[in-house]
């Protein structure tokens, strides 16, 4: 796998046996402190515990939706939705989605428990945290390649594993009622119609009016940072309302999977679809699976607490695989020979 600078130019040669480690920490350390942050100044009261759904409010419904539209008003449709890219993905998703709800499944865990799982397994930071990381790594050429997996993963993968975990207990009428609720529920997401509403801009070679564009840069500059602080302000919340206690051998392998094997996976079918001929070029690959290596999505938690699942579960499996992705994440850009400029 070749090397990438931010600049999106990929180096000539053989990888270096000892990448840059220390240009990769240099950005991907900061993100992991911010969250780390909000994580604190949740704990010790100074950001306080009614303010956190206003905070996650704001970069769901304001800072991350222009964030978004920015990067997708700014590139081709086909690069926000690349049909290679969504195939792999989503077929990676399923394949994992599946065989975490069957193996996990037992009088221990529920369907819906082993459903939120799999969600959790398979469904990765990529609004919050990822955008802003791999541009920040890889150059804006990053962004079409993680937008594609964000809308596949809020639209398809959220989805699914949800309509699985209503399955739970439900009559033929009844998963039709909760498949609606689902559905309605996407529909609220501001992201995707952000991601579709800059793909329309792009198509149609529209530009915003010169104040609005001011103000939505404003507010997509504010993403990142307050993204971050808010991860680790949600996860705070999460296990402070997490009432069950749930031993390592429920929720520590899940967060192995999402960290480890969901990468891995990924970039093997990633291959596998190259030798077959599909348009999935390096750098594309290189992105898509180091979206997979991020942690899990910390919305989850919110999901599981909704829909009546295992929120403690859940919220563990959360907190454990954002907590190891500092090293893991760190690690597997450094395997596959990133070198920010």
């Amino acid at each position: 796998m070749r090397r990438y600078r931010t600049d999106d130019a990929p180096l000539r040669g053989a990888v270096r046996s000892r990448p840059a480690m220390t240009a990769i920490l240099l950005i991907t350390a900061p993100f992991f402190a911010l969250v780390l942050c909000g994580w604190v100044a949740a704990r010790q009261g100074w950001l306080p515990e009614a303010a956190i759904p206003g905070l996650n409010g704001f970069v769901l419904y304001f800072a991350l939706p222009c964030l978004l539209f920015r990067f997708g008003a700014g590139m081709p449709v086909l690069e926000l939705l690349n049909p290679a890219i969504l195939f792999v993905y989503l077929l990676c998703a399923a394949l994992l989605a599946g065989a975490t709800i069957a193996s996990t499944r037992s009088d221990a865990v529920p369907l819906r428990d082993a459903a939120f799982g799999a969600l959790v397994a398979v469904f990765p930071n990529t609004g919050f945290m990822g955008v802003p990381l791999l541009v920040a790594l890889l150059g804006e050429a990053a962004a079409g390649p993680t937008i594609s997996v964000l809308t596949a993963d809020l639209v398809v993968t959220t989805t699914a594993c949800l309509a699985v975990a209503e399955a739970q207990g439900s009559s033929a009428h009844g998963r039709w009622l909760a498949l609606r609720r689902i559905l309605l529920g996407v529909t609220k997401n501001p992201m995707p119609w952000a991601i579709a509403l800059g793909a329309l801009f792009s198509a149609l070679g529209w530009r915003l009016w010169a104040p609005a564009d001011a103000t939505v840069k404003m507010l997509a500059d504010a993403a990142s940072p307050v993204a971050l602080f808010t991860i680790g302000a949600v996860l705070w919340r999460a296990g402070r309302h997490a009432h069950t206690r749930t031993p390592p051998s429920r929720y520590l392998p899940i967060a192995a999977v999402k960290l480890l094997l969901h990468p891995a996976m990924l970039f093997v079918l990633g291959l596998a679809a190259q030798r077959a001929g599909l348009p999935l070029d390096d750098f594309a690959l290189t992105t898509i699976v180091l979206v997979a290596a991020l942690p899990s999505a910390s919305n989850v938690a919110m999901l599981a607490e909704r829909y009546g699942a295992d929120t403690g579960r859940v919220a563990r499996i959360i907190m454990s695989s954002t907590v190891a992705a500092f090293a893991s994440f760190t690690a597997i850009a450094a395997l596959f020979g990133v070198q920010p400029a």
